[in-house]
């Protein structure tokens, strides 16, 4: 899904690329978008689902993905595999088809909440149309939902219950938690590929195209080496955290992360 312009359409066209490589049986690339320019021709593009309802107005939750729950999807059917945007494949996509029952609704652990039973629907299965009650559930009240459930994963978790299954630990990886690591490590050398690992999402940035280039937001300088940054994060008002903002350039990225 892209909505707005946080992303543009190389992400769009990078991630085609990417499933491209790495799903050895026959696929599509769906994107459902409010903006086409620039997304390859092989991509199909559809028009966001409709939500039916005002967006909460007092949560950071992404809850416009749950839309991907109508009961109609644009006349789509079967298994489907959502992707962030800003996530980059390394290794085969078969086994994320292959896992479980036809109708399973498969996510990823809330890594940030490793004990809470949570997911996090950054890589998520399930079947189209399928779980409608989720996003009629939703609609009904949606300021008390997200009050209540503050993020759209935290909810999805909650409706799927007991029947909700994730993913083979490895599969998926968190750049900021599992590559980039704690505040040393990622001054002393760049992030490493994680072992085994399929997919790397990065939620709460930095993104891809930005570790490439080695630095944290897309308006940051480029990278300038350790000392340089070191000096102008204890010259900013918020040295902590521009302590913390820090990636070197990262080659394994780049070398996955194109169309």
């Amino acid at each position: 899904m892209k909505w707005g312009r946080k992303y543009g359409p190389d992400y769009v066209n990078r991630l085609h690329g990417m499933v491209a490589r790495h799903l050895s049986c026959p696929f599509r690339v769906i994107c459902f978008t409010d903006d086409t320019d620039g997304i390859r021709p092989e991509i199909e593009c559809l028009p966001l689902p409709p939500l039916n309802c005002e967006l909460p107005q007092r949560s950071r939750g992404k809850w416009r993905k749950l839309s991907l729950w109508n009961r109609d999807l644009h006349g789509l059917s079967g298994p489907a595999l959502f992707v962030d945007l800003d996530s980059v494949i390394i290794g085969s996509l078969d086994g994320y088809f292959t896992l479980g029952a036809r109708d399973a609704v498969i996510l990823e652990r809330n890594w940030s909440k490793p004990l809470s039973g949570l997911g996090q629907t950054s890589v998520f299965r399930f079947l189209i149309g399928s779980r409608p009650e989720i996003l009629e559930r939703f609609q009904a009240d949606p300021q008390a939902i997200a009050d209540r459930f503050q993020y759209e994963q935290h909810y999805v978790t909650h409706c799927v219950g007991s029947d909700l299954q994730f993913w083979p630990r490895g599969w998926n990886r968190h750049f900021r938690l599992h590559c980039l690591g704690p505040l040393p490590l990622r001054y002393l050398r760049p992030a490493p590929q994680p072992r085994r690992a399929r997919i790397v999402t990065f939620p709460g940035g930095p993104n891809p195209a930005e570790v490439v280039a080695g630095r944290w937001e897309a308006d940051s300088p480029p990278y300038r080496g350790r000392r340089r940054h070191i000096a102008a994060a204890l010259a900013s008002p918020h040295p902590w955290e521009q302590l913390r903002h820090f990636v070197m350039p990262v080659r394994w990225i780049g070398d996955a992360w194109k169309d």
